[in-house]
């Protein structure tokens, strides 16, 4: 398989997990659309890593593998397609890579609600400095939360009550799954802060995050998705 062959089958992965992107993309300068791409592919990448069902030595290994290609992106040594498109941003790979064993412990169940936003912070604040690099946007407000929420939104729709703290669990009202879900919700702005592909993505993520918390699935009309992004890229 070509290297470029390789790249549009990641890309088309996360085109295909997200078809509202289409109706988003426009917001985007031409010239970046690649690049965000492949980095929201490499986020799927570390969701799928972090929601694995089964024996998780097998994506513990590929964890670990993403570490070692992070690192590697400072000297310019990529193996990965994805990594022929992000590898020229000189954004701080290392600590993202540093922050990625923190996926491995997000897994188990968290004693309650801020358990679970702290396990993932180091990673959210990770994130959010290689985007502050990578689409040249001076970090203002809390852009690591928005991060960690959209994260936990995308654990819970991935393995449903497994990613539910325990303190929701105890409780005997109502579907513990939905309160998860609104908790997050609740403290997700319906416009985050942060440079403009991550407030479209954000934006996409919390319309589905609304529907999951109503159990319901998301009707994402074109205009509806056209509207909200719209607002979002207005920044």
């Amino acid at each position: 398989m070509s290297t470029s062959t390789a790249l549009d089958s990641f890309l088309d992965k996360w085109r295909t997990r997200w078809p509202e992107w289409q109706v988003a993309e426009p917001f985007i300068a031409q010239s970046q659309r690649t690049l965000v791409l492949a980095w929201f592919a490499l986020l799927q990448e570390f969701d799928d890593i972090l929601n694995i069902a089964g024996d998780p030595m097998p994506a513990d290994a590929k964890l670990a593998w993403w570490g070692e290609e992070l690192r590697s992106w400072a000297a310019q040594r990529s193996r990965h397609p994805l990594g022929r498109v992000l590898e020229p941003v000189r954004a701080p790979w290392g600590e993202l890579a540093a922050a990625l064993p923190d996926l491995i412990e997000a897994r188990a169940t968290a004693v309650d609600p801020a358990q679970a936003q702290r396990a993932l912070q180091a990673y959210g604040a990770a994130v959010a400095a290689v985007e502050a690099v990578m689409f040249a946007t001076p970090v203002r407000g809390d852009v690591a939360t928005p991060v960690v929420l959209q994260t936990l939104a995308q654990r819970l729709h991935e393995v449903g009550v497994a990613a539910v703290p325990r303190s929701l669990l105890a409780e005997e009202s109502g579907d513990a799954t939905q309160r998860w879900a609104q908790q997050l919700l609740r403290q997700w702005p319906a416009r985050v802060a942060g440079p403009r592909p991550r407030r479209l993505y954000a934006s996409l993520a919390r319309a589905r995050q609304q529907a999951w918390s109503q159990g319901r699935e998301l009707k994402a009309t074109p205009l509806r998705t056209l509207l909200r992004t719209w607002w979002a890229a207005r920044g």
